[in-house]
């Protein structure tokens, strides 16, 4: 028996529909976990006394032999749960009337489940890094390439492709930064809080968090089984980021159509019409789009889970809210690697954004400046200028490239334009318009490729901070196996 309480069994579609399917998830997926977090309680009844050395090994090597085909839920034995399956598992080999004293399966979950959201948030921030060192490589090819660029879906001024693929490297460099934050929400070991208000033995909390790499423990027993708040930061890094990757999809999706043209991906990235030849289709653009609008789903199941539900150890929190983290890292994680796989393909076509530049009037705020500082015609005067002069040579049919300093004269209307034609030449110089802009952060190529340098330089370090990370926790596992025998 596992109760007093209860005489029955759990009912046959009960555990159907709910007990099997989570103790199958839990056992594919956290099972690791578990039994990192019993070989640490396993320690710790060592250190207490309550258990020999010769027992602990013992329980030990039972539970290191463990794995999904050996704990399997069974309605009668085990309830179908998991950690009711492990205490099986061991004490079918090994009895130790201690093991398992003064324990509750709360704090044990509330662990299992942070060690195992680190390891994939570890796996997912090295993902982020990769793409974002893909993105920047791109970056770097592209810096002196006019294209145009938009405002309220507008051409507006010329930019280069590596000017914009700069700002998605910066946000990328922006979630990495938030997902360190939120590491540190998983950084805490729960353990010690029992069910929820603590435990009657002197448990070392310290020591364990540092057994199972935590940087420490959970200082309030009631927030260790009762919050969930890591799973919303999380699903709210990753979800906003998903938002801002999928703007940047939709510019690509734009420049890849034939009203544009600015781009081109292999054939074998791309799809093709059933009915019309003539076509050649992005879906994969189409398709990390929709994984992008997944997260953001995800993340609202995760926070409506928990909303209004009572502050303390719920399944209702612990099990069922969170039953679509993993869905959303493993989204996460197939998106970038089809957006990373775009961005290694991606060839921009320079004639195509040329061309485009070359057609609009996209230096009309150089013209106005130029007017103030050359000329002396107030701002506003000039920008009115700049704007009157565009509007009549457009509807004589001229195109920028053929200034018409006459008619620059003519709109002044008593101001002095001296050289006029070559004023106009200069403003609408399109290549040019990348090297005008001379503040930090702007167009000019030399100007980009500091940014590209110091995003290059803080990949890198996130690279190695993250993989700090990861053999900081295996070391930490490693060094509990070995306390007990088993390495």
């Amino acid at each position: 028996m596992l109760s007093g309480r209860l005489v029955a069994t759990p009912a046959q579609l009960w555990d159907e529909q709910v007990l099997a399917p989570q103790f199958a998830y839990e056992a594919e997926h956290l099972l690791p976990w578990y039994v990192a977090v019993e070989k640490v309680l396993l320690l710790e009844y060592q250190r207490l006394g309550l258990i020999s050395e010769e027992r602990a090994r013992a329980i030990a090597v039972r539970l290191h032999a463990v794995s999904p085909a050996s704990v399997v839920a069974d309605r009668e034995r085990n309830m179908s749960d998991i950690a009711f399956a492990l205490e099986r598992h061991v004490t079918d080999a090994v009895e130790e009337p201690a093991w398992h004293v003064d324990r509750s399966r709360n704090d044990l979950q509330a662990a299992a489940q942070i060690l195992a959201a680190r390891s994939w948030l570890i796996d997912a921030a090295g993902d982020i890094v990769a793409f974002g060192r893909t993105v920047e490589a791109l970056a770097a090819r592209t810096t002196r390439m006019p294209m145009p660029g938009e405002t309220h879906l507008q051409a507006a001024q010329v930019i280069s492709p590596g000017f914009y693929l700069a700002a998605l490297g910066e946000e990328t460099l922006h979630v990495l930064r938030r997902l360190r934050v939120t590491h540190a929400e998983l950084d805490v070991c729960p353990l010690g809080a029992g069910a929820m208000a603590g435990q009657e033995l002197g448990w070392d909390r310290e020591r364990m968090a540092e057994l199972l790499g935590f940087s420490g423990p959970q200082p309030h027993a009631l927030v260790s089984v009762a919050s969930r708040g890591w799973a919303l930061s999380l699903s709210a890094d990753l979800s906003g980021y998903g938002i801002v990757l999928s703007r940047f999809v939709t510019d690509l999706m734009a420049w890849g159509g034939s009203g544009h043209g600015f781009l081109d991906l292999p054939d074998a990235l791309c799809g093709i019409s059933s009915a019309m030849p003539q076509k050649k289709n992005f879906p994969i653009l189409e398709r990390i789009r929709g994984r992008c609008a997944h997260l953001a789903g995800y993340h609202a199941d995760l926070t409506l889970g928990q909303h209004s539900t009572p502050y303390s150890n719920m399944v209702e929190v612990s099990k069922e809210a969170g039953a679509n983290l993993l869905p959303l890292l493993r989204t996460l994680r197939s998106m970038l690697s089809l957006f990373t796989t775009v961005v290694e393909h991606l060839e921009f076509r320079p004639e195509r954004m040329r061309a485009a530049c070359e057609r609009e009037y996209l230096g009309g705020f150089t013209l106005a400046n130029q007017l103030t500082l050359r000329c002396g015609i107030p701002w506003r005067a000039a920008q009115v200028l700049a704007g009157r002069y565009i509007v009549a040579a457009m509807r004589s049919g001229l195109p920028p490239s053929k200034p018409d300093g006459e008619l620059l004269t003519r709109i002044a209307e008593g101001h002095t334009v001296p050289e006029p034609a070559e004023l106009l030449a200069e403003a609408f110089d399109v290549d040019r318009a990348l090297y005008v802009k001379t503040t930090p952060g702007g167009t000019h190529p030399d100007s980009v490729a500091t940014m590209l340098a110091a995003q290059r330089s803080q990949f890198d370090e996130h690279a190695g901070w993250w993989a700090g990370r990861r053999d900081h926790v295996q070391k930490a596992l490693s060094g509990t196996d070995a306390e007990l025998g088993l390495a």
